[in-house]
């Protein structure tokens, strides 16, 4: 008995061993709904939000400028044009990143010219190519479903 149950035992770490070494299993539909290359890969546009030159006058300009940022962002996520937004951590310079879901810097130069924060200059930014996982795309979807709160 006691052999079987070692006998046992090794099949079922051999089979975890294997399930974990074995390789993800490529799904050609949902890497041409995804618009992933060979790689799995797609082009982006990062957006790099730094420390702009307006300092808002008032607390409640301060609120204005910033629920309109946010009310953009949620606008763009929900359109599936902005895959990534998030801030940094506390710093002089950078305060957060958007990655858009376009090809081209221009396309994200109009999708971020309606953001309040940006237009005014609270926030100045860079465009960056950006080339990553064709699943970014999946991070919002994914996302609402593990929030408990949302802006």
């Amino acid at each position: 008995m006691k052999n079987i149950l070692i006998l046992f035992s090794a099949i079922l770490f051999a089979k975890q061993i294997q399930a974990q070494s074995g390789k993800p299993v490529y799904d050609s539909v949902l890497a041409k709904k995804l618009g992933g290359d060979d790689y799995g890969m797609k082009s982006y546009v990062m957006v790099l939000l730094k420390t702009g030159t307006y300092k808002a006058k008032t607390n409640g300009e301060s609120d204005s400028l910033f629920r309109g940022h946010m009310d953009n962002i949620i606008k763009l996520a929900n359109e599936g044009k902005l895959a990534l937004a998030g801030p940094f951590g506390k710093n002089d310079l950078y305060r957060g990143v958007f990655i858009f879901n376009v090809k081209t810097i221009e396309e994200a130069k109009e999708l971020t010219s309606k953001d309040p924060a940006i237009k005014i200059n609270l926030f100045a930014v860079d465009y960056l190519p950006w080339y990553g996982s064709a699943a970014v795309t999946e991070i919002n979807s994914i996302h609402k479903t593990i929030e408990k709160k949302t802006h």
